[in-house]
């Protein structure tokens, strides 16, 4: 699993890039568990990387308050992943 932050003023996406199934339920289910202790709620997608690796995409618009970057840490570090820059 890695993971890729790009951010600009008042968005920031977190990419987070796994392979198979079980990674897969990992991935979904921690970022479900962790987004929904917040107020604020993301556009989400997952997309296919390679024949081996999908991507899942969680993006926030018009984050004023930059809690995307808290809640993004705290995915990143339940996932015990790195960060590509």
């Amino acid at each position: 699993m890695d993971a890729k932050v790009r951010s600009e003023e008042k968005f920031v996406k977190l990419s987070i890039a796994y392979e198979g199934k079980e990674e897969g339920k990992a991935v979904c289910s921690t970022v479900d568990r962790i987004i929904s202790k917040y107020d604020i709620q993301p556009e989400m997608y997952t997309c296919n990387l390679s024949n081996k690796k999908d991507v899942v995409v969680i993006e926030y618009h018009d984050d004023v308050e930059r809690v995307a970057g808290d809640i993004f840490e705290e995915i990143v570090k339940a996932l015990n992943i790195k960060i590509e820059d």
